[in-house]
C-alpha cells in the first residue's frame, strides 16, 4: 500500500468545554477531515456529543461525514487494584476492536478521519494508546497525528489565578484512586494534580494540612470552583460533586493539592462559582 492509499487519523484536542479554547491548529485539522468518529457514552453525556457536533458545524469542512458509535461500557464498581486494572484492560481491548472496525469500515483508503478528544489528548486520555493497539494488530494500515488541546488542568490553574508548576517544586499528576491509597508527605515539597476519582483523594487526605484548588466542568457554563484548606472545604466539594453528578449524570473534575497555603483565602473564589 502506497502512502497515498494509507488511511490517516487525526487525534484533535478540543479543550475542556469552552468553544473559545479550540486552537487554530484544531480548526485547521477539522477542515482537513473527511470523517469524524463520535463515541456516544449514552443519554447522560449527550451534552458532550452536542458540543462536538456544534464545533463541527462551525469549523469542519464541507462534505464531511459524522459516524457515531456506542462507546463500550466499562464496569466502574469498586474493585481491588488488580481487579481495577483487569477491568480497564478488558474495556480497552473492546475499544480497540471498535476503533479498528470504524477505521476499516467507515474510512476509505487515502482519506482522513478524526477523533475529537476533550482537553489535551496527551494528558489522561486513552485514544492514543487505543490507536497504538489498533496499529499493533496490523489489520488496518494507517498513520496518525496528534493535535494538542487546552487541558482541564491548564484551565483549572488559570481560573484560580495560579500555576500548575512552581519554582523549584515538582508536580505529580495521578488519578485519585492512586492518591487515595498512597501516603502523601507534606515535607517532600511536592504539589499534586489529581485527575479522575477526585473524591477518593479528598476523603483519604482531608486532615493532612493540604491546600486545595478544585474545579469541575471547567470551561463550561456549569463550571464550579472552590479553593481553601482541604480540611475546611472538603465537605463542600464532596456535596457539590454528589449534587452535580445527580443533576448532570456525569462529572469531570480535577484539583491541585499543595502542602502550603498560597496566601489567598477560600473567600477569594468568586461567589457564583461556589
Amino acid at each position: 500500500m502506497t502512502g497515498e492509499d494509507r488511511r490517516r487519523i487525526l487525534v484533535i484536542g478540543i479543550g475542556s468545554g469552552d468553544p473559545a479554547h479550540v486552537t487554530l491548529s484544531a480548526v485547521r485539522a477539522m477542515r482537513d477531515c473527511d470523517v469524524f468518529f463520535l463515541l456516544d457514552k449514552g443519554t447522560r453525556t449527550s451534552a458532550l456529543t452536542r458540543l462536538r457536533r456544534n464545533l463541527l458545524a462551525e469549523h469542519a469542512g464541507s462534505g464531511h461525514r459524522v459516524v457515531e458509535a456506542e462507546d463500550p461500557r466499562r464496569d466502574r464498581s469498586p474493585a481491588s487494584p488488580a481487579g481495577y486494572r483487569a477491568q480497564v484492560v478488558d474495556w480497552r481491548h473492546r475499544r480497540t476492536a471498535l476503533y479498528e472496525r470504524l477505521i476499516r469500515d467507515e474510512l476509505a483508503p487515502g482519506r482522513t478521519g478524526a477523533f475529537l478528544v476533550w482537553g489535551d489528548p496527551a494528558l489522561y486520555d486513552s485514544t492514543i494508546d487505543t490507536l497504538e493497539e489498533v496499529a499493533d494488530r496490523g489489520a488496518v494500515p494507517f498513520t496518525y497525528d496528534v493535535i494538542p488541546g487546552v487541558s482541564s488542568l491548564s484551565v483549572l490553574a488559570a481560573r484560580h489565578r495560579t500555576t500548575v508548576t512552581r519554582l523549584g517544586r515538582p508536580v505529580r499528576i495521578a488519578p485519585g484512586r492512586h492518591i487515595a491509597g498512597s501516603a502523601l508527605g507534606e515535607g517532600e515539597g511536592e504539589d499534586i494534580a489529581v485527575m479522575l476519582d477526585v473524591g477518593a483523594a479528598l476523603t483519604a487526605h482531608r486532615d493532612e494540612g493540604w491546600w486545595m484548588y478544585w474545579g469541575a466542568y471547567v470551561g463550561t457554563p456549569e463550571e464550579l470552583l472552590v479553593s481553601g484548606p482541604l480540611a475546611e472545604v472538603a465537605d463542600r466539594v464532596l456535596e457539590l460533586r454528589a449534587a452535580s453528578r445527580e443533576r448532570h449524570g456525569w462529572i469531570m473534575d480535577a484539583c491541585l493539592l499543595r502542602a502550603d497555603a498560597p496566601g489567598a483565602s477560600a473567600d477569594a473564589v468568586p461567589p457564583e462559582s461556589c
